[in-house]
C-alpha cells in the first residue's frame, strides 16, 4: 500500500521518526564516546601521509604555478607540452621546498650545538660568579649562616628520600622516551610518504578538482551543489592567500629581526631570527611564543641583552601588526580580534601546532558559511540582514529589508510624446 507523505499526520509521524532516529544516535554516541575516540584517533593516524601530502601541495601549488607560467613564457609556444611543463614546475617546487627545510633544519641544529658549547665553556665562569655571591651572603648576613646550618642535618635524609622515591620513575620514563621515539620516526615516515602524495596531487591537480566536482553534482540538488562548490571555492582562496601570506610575512619578520640583531650585536642571532619567524605563522600568540624562548637562551648568554632584546621584539612585532602584515594580508580572514584569539585557542587546545596554524582560516570559513546561511533565512523573512542595523532598534518591529534599487535605466528615461 502507498503511503501518501503529504497527508498531515503521516507527515508529522514521519518527522517524529526522523527526530527520534538522530537522537538516539547522538545518545549512542555519547555513551560510547570513548570507545569512538579510540577509533577516531587511529583514522587520523591512518591518513597521516594524506595530509601531509595535502598540507605541503597546498604550500607548494603558489610556487608551482609561478614556475609554470614562467616557463611557458620562456618556451614561446604556441601548443606547449602541458605534462612536462607541470612535471618540471612540480619538481622544482618540491626541490625549492627541500632545501628551505634542509636549511631551515641545519641552521637550527648547528646553532643550538653552538649554544650548548658555549654554555658548557661557560659553567665556570658561572660557578666562580656563584661562588662570590656565597661568600659575599655569608660574610654580609649571619643569620643565614646559622639557618644554613641548621638544615644541614635534615639534607641527607632528604636526598636519600627523593632518590628512592624517583628510581621507580625512570623506568617509565624510560618507556615513555621510547614511545616518544617510535612517534617521531612515524612522524618522519608519514612526512616523507606526503611528498609523494603531494607530488602526485599537484601533478593531477585539475582531474582530482574535476572528479570532486562530479560527484558533488552527481549526489546533491544542483542549487545544493552550486552552494558546496562556492564555499570550496571560498574556502580554497582563503587558506591559500592565508597561508602564502603569513609564509612570507615571516620570511620577512625572520630577515628584519636577523638584520637587526646583527647590527646590535647580539648573540644566537640566526637560531633566534629562525624561531621568531617560524613561530610568526601562529597568529596573534605567535610573538610571544618566539619571544620567550630566545629571551631565555640570550639570558644564559648575555643577561645584560635581555631587556633591549625584548624591547626590540616588542617594536617589530608592532611593525609587524600594523604596517608589514596589513600590507601583505590584508583582511584575508573577515574576523575580529576576539574571534581571532578563539579560533585559535579553540585549534590548539584540539589540533597542537597546525590547529593554532589552520585554526583562523578554517575558522573564517566557517564563520562566511554561517553568515551567509543567516543572512538567506532573513532574506527569506524580508529583515536586514546587517548588523548595524540591530544595534537601536524597536523589537516589536525587527529591521526589514533594504529595498531594492529602482531600475534606473527606465526610472531616469523621460516618457516620449508618441507614449503619453
Amino acid at each position: 500500500m502507498k503511503v501518501d507523505f503529504n497527508k498531515k499526520y503521516n507527515t508529522i509521524s514521519v518527522y517524529c521518526i526522523i527526530t527520534f532516529a538522530i537522537c538516539l544516535l547522538m545518545v549512542i554516541v555519547c555513551i560510547n564516546f570513548p570507545a569512538i575516540a579510540v577509533y577516531i584517533k587511529k583514522f587520523f593516524k591512518v591518513i597521516a601521509p594524506i595530509t601531509w601530502g595535502v598540507v605541503i601541495a597546498y604550500i607548494c601549488n603558489p610556487i608551482m604555478k609561478v614556475t609554470e607560467n614562467m616557463l611557458r613564457k620562456i618556451t614561446d609556444r604556441k601548443k606547449p607540452h602541458k605534462k612536462l611543463t607541470r612535471a618540471v614546475s612540480v619538481g622544482i617546487s618540491m626541490l625549492l621546498l627541500i632545501a628551505i627545510l634542509v636549511a631551515l633544519v641545519g641552521i637550527i641544529v648547528n646553532q643550538i650545538s653552538e649554544s650548548i658549547l658555549e654554555i658548557l665553556n661557560s659553567i665556570p665562569e658561572y660557578i666562580r660568579q656563584l661562588e662570590n655571591l656565597v661568600v659575599k651572603l655569608l660574610g654580609d648576613y649571619p643569620d643565614v649562616v646559622k639557618a644554613i646550618e641548621s638544615q644541614l642535618d635534615t639534607i641527607q635524609p632528604r636526598l636519600i628520600e627523593f632518590a628512592n622515591n624517583i628510581i621507580p620513575k625512570l623506568g617509565d620514563l624510560s618507556v615513555k622516551l621510547k614511545d616518544r621515539a617510535i612517534d617521531f620516526v612515524i612522524a618522519i615516515k608519514d612526512f616523507i610518504i606526503g611528498f609523494i602524495v603531494a607530488i602526485y596531487l599537484l601533478l593531477s591537480k585539475e582531474l582530482f578538482i574535476a572528479q570532486a566536482r562530479k560527484i558533488v553534482y552527481a549526489i546533491f540538488p544542483r542549487n545544493f551543489s552550486k552552494n558546496i562548490l562556492r564555499v570550496s571555492a571560498k574556502a580554497n582562496s582563503t587558506l591559500s592567500g592565508f597561508l602564502s601570506g603569513k609564509l612570507l610575512d615571516s620570511f620577512i619578520i625572520g630577515a628584519a629581526c636577523f638584520i637587526c640583531m646583527t647590527i646590535m650585536n647580539m648573540e644566537f642571532a640566526t637560531l633566534i631570527s629562525v624561531i621568531i619567524g617560524v613561530t610568526n605563522i601562529i597568529p596573534f600568540f605567535g610573538p610571544f611564543i618566539g619571544a620567550v624562548p630566545s629571551a631565555l637562551l640570550l639570558l644564559l648568554a648575555a643577561p645584560q641583552k635581555v631587556i633591549p632584546f625584548v624591547a626590540f621584539i616588542i617594536v617589530l612585532q608592532q611593525v609587524d601588526g600594523n604596517i608589514i602584515g596589513p600590507k601583505i594580508l590584508g583582511d584575508s580572514t573577515g574576523l575580529s580580534p576576539f574571534w581571532v584569539m578563539f579560533a585559535i585557542l579553540v585549534g590548539g587546545g584540539l589540533f597542537g601546532f597546525a590547529g593554532m596554524l589552520l585554526g583562523v582560516p578554517v575558522f573564517a570559513v566557517l564563520y562566511a558559511m554561517f553568515s551567509e546561511f543567516i543572512a538567506s533565512l532573513l532574506k527569506k523573512r524580508k529583515l536586514s540582514h546587517r548588523t548595524v542595523d540591530y544595534n537601536n532598534f524597536d523589537i516589536d518591529n525587527p529591521p526589514s529589508a533594504p529595498s531594492p534599487p529602482p531600475d534606473t535605466d527606465e526610472a531616469a528615461m523621460p516618457v516620449s510624446a508618441d507614449k503619453k
